[in-house]
């Protein structure tokens, strides 16, 4: 299956010029019309609704097949822990930090707060059809750990291709990684609970400094001729590289037609909103979004359209 000539090519992208089937939680393309960042900051971090251990679709609301995924994708994460070099063994928070979205091949998310703030792509949570969901849609997403939680967004930006979600609901933790972040649950039944986060970085890194990846490569081979193959790949991958600096001439805060960050950590289909970390301090540098088709540089949305985002929007305490 040949790719488009487009530089920014998503999961969804591939399948619609593919076949004629409507795009799963992925923008449809640069084709469409590019909206202006919208402020819609809600205040407060408010109660987290408890979840039990054993979801069942009265829990999610989902389809029968989307729970379903969500079930296998947590399976996977609670029986096995993402593999770091040892080098980067004292930022294993990061990991901590990281989520894969629920629903089919949707992409990645980091938490920046310990209250819950989920920073991703603006991209990976927009409707089949490419719309911006509504701000009462609750988003399914797993911690590494296994741990599943709904986020509702707060804050949007389709230009620089950023969202902040919050989390609404929460199952406790029972694991190792639990007991590290604990205070999901408090005896009420409700708690403004404690998540594992990163910190966002106060600088950007210098050029060709090294940076780890941790993000959700796509189950289903997009590249390959026949249709359906799988890839093998792990629910959750950390790879490492080299933050190559922004693409001459493009704003950092302009990520809608592709990101302005170039690297040149391993990344498939679906890791679209998964940190960055600096190798030193294990703080997030970065998003990656996209690949360039013409030179193969992975690219990203920079740390400067990330804490401009979060000024914005009314979060500079995160920044």
């Amino acid at each position: 299956m040949s790719a488009s000539s487009s530089p920014r090519l998503t999961r969804s992208r591939v399948k619609a010029l593919a076949a004629p089937i409507a795009p799963l939680g992925q923008v449809s393309g640069p084709s469409e019309a590019v909206q202006q960042p919208t402020t819609t900051t809600v205040p407060g971090a408010g109660s987290i609704i408890p979840l039990p251990h054993d979801l069942t679709q009265s829990h999610t609301g989902l389809s029968r097949t989307d729970h379903a995924l969500l079930a296998k994708k947590q399976a996977w994460l609670a029986r096995n822990a993402v593999s770091i070099p040892q080098g980067f063994a004292r930022n294993r928070a990061a990991v901590d930090a990281t989520l894969v979205f629920g629903q089919e091949e949707a992409g990645t998310a980091v938490c920046i707060a310990s209250e819950g703030l989920l920073l991703t792509c603006s991209h990976c949570c927009v409707d089949e059809e490419g719309n911006r969901p509504g701000r009462s849609k609750i988003h399914w997403l797993i911690f590494s750990s296994g741990t599943v939680v709904g986020a509702k967004r707060i804050a949007w930006d389709e230009k620089r291709d950023l969202a902040l979600l919050r989390i609404v609901k929460a199952q406790p933790h029972d694991d190792d990684v639990g007991r590290r972040s604990r205070a999901l649950l408090g005896e009420g039944g409700q708690s403004d609970g404690q998540f594992p986060s990163v910190k966002v970085a106060t600088e950007p890194i210098a050029l060709s400094s090294k940076m780890m990846c941790i993000g959700h490569p796509g189950s289903e081979d997009l590249e390959a001729d026949e249709a359906g193959l799988k890839t093998g790949y792990d629910v959750l991958h950390a790879s490492t590289g080299r933050f190559r600096g922004h693409f001459e001439g493009q704003d950092v805060q302009d990520n809608s037609e592709i990101g302005a960050l170039m690297h040149d950590c391993w990344t498939y289909w679906g890791h679209s909103g998964a940190p960055l970390l600096a190798w030193t301090t294990g703080q997030l540098a970065g998003l990656h979004s996209s690949w360039d088709d013409e030179t193969a540089m992975r690219r990203g949305v920079a740390l400067e359209a990330i804490r401009e985002f979060l000024q914005e929007h009314g979060f500079a305490r995160l920044i």
